[in-house]
């Protein structure tokens, strides 16, 4: 008799252990992707120029303005960068085509211990400080 139960106990253990498994999926190899600090730059500031550029030129001119390359980056004693950026705005005309010269402040959050805090009290914002226009 107890060898029933335990051939049935076994046999109800590898049923209900095969119905537990769960089979794992393999997960696709994701293609290298180089990325520049240009690329992570400008994904940090893309909305804010874009505000800007619509501020500028009105949205229902504006085709799609174009990054053309970091001018320069500064780093300030308040932990904050000041990035300058050459953008282009495409007209309905090629040949109109403006450039103009954008500077923004990143001003990343001072919620580390090892920063000076007298000198960087700000959260994290991003402001645009200087728009030139490059033609008219």
């Amino acid at each position: 008799m107890v060898k029933q139960y335990l051939i049935l106990l076994g046999f109800l253990f590898i049923i209900l252990t095969s119905t537990q498994v769960v089979k794992s999926e393999t997960v696709p190899k994701i293609e290298e992707m180089y990325v520049t600090t240009e690329d992570i730059i400008s994904d940090i500031i893309f909305p804010t120029v874009d505000k800007r550029v619509i501020k500028e030129y009105g949205q229902n001119t504006l085709f799609d303005w174009q990054w053309k390359r970091i001018l320069n980056i500064t780093y300030n004693d308040n932990h904050s960068y000041d990035i300058t950026v050459k953008i282009e705005i495409p007209s309905k005309n090629f040949d109109d085509a403006k450039e103009d010269i954008v500077k923004v402040r990143i001003s990343p959050s001072c919620d580390s211990d090892k920063i000076n805090k007298q000198k960087c009290n700000h959260g994290f914002k991003i402001e645009v400080l200087d728009y030139k226009h490059l033609s008219q």
